[in-house]
């Protein structure tokens, strides 16, 4: 009787914690839905342009009060990489209420190196914006009663080319002559029509002067002001001044090649031809019996599917079959190389990943992710994974990076997810997913996985990819997980030793250093947080 009451006791217990688990990883607040569908044609987009001019020194004794519910919003000077501390100290505490935890990057470096270390990187830091950032970058406001009409922005031209500039013309209180000046210092400004009443002065040339007494004549004019590109330095922009009596205004004329297409050709409309649109693509090291175990299920639903495997084992087996690629690196290459090596061989649209230990079962519709693909604006989608024990996860994760000054930036993760996706209510934008998504191969191939991440890695590449890779997870299509169940009654055979060395080195070891170094000097960060 005394066995029972502790049984049952026991059942309550573990009831109540899953009860309190459920409830507070249930969403605190209403996600709401937003539309990313692709449409046909180019979308209007509404600009709010915001305006800041000269400070008024007038206005400096107006008293004021700061809204912090606004304010607090702002970008600050510097980030705060904190974590949580107290806590209740119970079983189970970080599963039920998982703190916010904190981690430094510098420590993967000696006391010794650090100082050179910071002086490296913020020289490869300068580097990085001189390379990256262009006058277009800069803030240019079109102060009020300004009489000069402009474009503010989509200005673009090819290298040594030319282009109209539209948008031109002069409001202005009546006067006897009106003059205006352009003035540029990477091409060279001309008319493409002359009017009559204009003067036009320095056509040709960097600095171009229009004179008329008739503002109607002048406005013509303007219509017909062109500008080309002579020095070639692509990626780059031109900030052209336009100036008339007593008024000066800038604008920005991007130069740069347009973007080459890179299109697959699919085969005719329809339904969806899974084996002319995916190629699987899966990294393995040793667990040849887990990868036949994969190979077998995704034959069983997507007989033609081609499957890429690269594989590090030091002895490496044949793996043949009919649409199977099967490529040999250096031992031990490591995670991240074998992921480059397997989608760089990847010719179709789109591209899965899968781990060499997962199955696919009835509820592994590639369909559903293409289509998701297909008709939004995602470049990623994730899926989610079954457990044997029946948990199913999709790992979501929001990521962000908070300015710092010259210690670095801040890095933090949280669980969870931005909107869901208006049409799939399924699915939801984030910013990293589990090991299974179905992802544009070129934009996978784009962004890249950095071969350095050898054993421990995988949301590396989703912060590599934040800025380029729009993101999104469907709970509703799913890959089972091989048991990792281990019976005591079995001995573990060496390959599985040798894998465990491997793919689960202790925290102090050189594969999470190597994380940190990475993270602290190639991305700038100096603290990453996380739940």
């Amino acid at each position: 009787m005394r066995s029972l009451r502790k049984t049952v006791l026991l059942a309550i217990v573990v009831s109540v914690l899953l009860v309190v688990a459920l409830l507070h990883s249930w969403p605190t607040r209403a996600y709401t839905t937003v539309d990313v569908w692709q449409r046909p044609g180019p979308a209007v987009e509404r600009h709010l342009e915001e305006r800041f001019p000269e400070p008024d020194h007038r206005s400096a004794n107006i008293p004021y009060r700061v809204k912090e519910s606004v304010a607090g919003l702002l970008a600050r000077n510097g980030c705060v990489c904190e974590g949580e501390t107290g806590g209740m100290n119970l079983p189970f505490a970080q599963l039920l209420f998982p703190r916010v935890s904190a981690h430094p990057m510098h420590t993967a470096f000696e006391a010794s190196e650090l100082d050179e270390m910071k002086k490296r990187r913020a020289k490869e830091y300068q580097g990085f914006q001189m390379r990256t950032q262009t006058p277009a970058d800069m803030l240019i406001v079109a102060e009020a009663n300004n009489p000069l009409q402009y474009p503010t922005q989509g200005m673009e031209v090819r290298p040594l080319k030319t282009i109209l500039i539209p948008g031109l013309a002069v409001q202005d209180h009546p006067r006897e002559l009106y003059t205006v000046n352009f003035t540029s210092t990477l091409g060279t400004l001309n008319v493409a029509a002359e009017v009559e009443g204009v003067k036009v002065k320095g056509d040709g040339e960097m600095r171009m002067t229009l004179t008329s007494s008739l503002l109607s004549n002048l406005n013509r004019q303007l219509q017909f002001v062109t500008y080309t590109n002579t020095l070639f330095h692509p990626s780059t922009a031109d900030t052209v001044q336009f100036e008339t009596e007593g008024h000066q205004a800038m604008f920005t004329i991007k130069v740069r090649h347009g973007v080459t297409p890179k299109l697959y050709n699919t085969g005719p409309k329809g339904e969806y031809n899974i084996s002319a649109l995916v190629t699987i693509a899966t990294k393995t090291f040793l667990r040849y019996d887990k990868l036949q175990a994969l190979i077998d299920s995704v034959r069983k639903y997507y007989s033609t599917v081609t499957i890429v495997i690269a594989d590090d084992s030091e002895n490496p087996k044949t793996v043949s079959g009919p649409y199977i690629e099967h490529y040999i690196m250096p031992f031990g290459k490591g995670w991240f190389a074998g992921r480059n090596l397997a989608v760089s061989q990847v010719t179709t649209k789109y591209v899965l990943w899968v781990d060499d230990d997962f199955i696919f079962t009835a509820n592994t519709k590639l369909e559903k992710l293409v289509d998701v693909l297909e008709r939004t604006t995602l470049d990623l989608v994730g899926g989610a994974v079954r457990e044997a024990t029946g948990y199913t996860a999709t790992y979501r994760q929001t990521i962000s990076i908070e300015p710092g000054e010259e210690e670095g930036d801040c890095l933090h993760m949280r669980r969870g997810f931005h909107h869901i996706i208006q049409g799939f209510p399924n699915c939801v934008v984030t910013d990293g997913v589990i090991n299974f998504f179905l992802a544009r191969t070129d934009k996978v191939q784009q962004v890249g996985f950095d071969p350095r991440l050898a054993r421990v890695a995988h949301l590396e590449f989703f912060i590599d990819g934040l800025g380029s890779l729009h993101v999104g997870s469907c709970d509703d299509v799913i890959v089972n997980h091989a048991t990792k169940i281990k019976l005591p009654w079995v001995s573990q055979s060496e390959s599985d030793k040798t894998y465990a060395k491997f793919r689960y080195p202790p925290a102090s070891s050189d594969a999470t250093h190597t994380k940190n170094g990475l993270l602290y000097f190639k991305n700038r960060f100096q603290c990453l947080t996380h739940n």
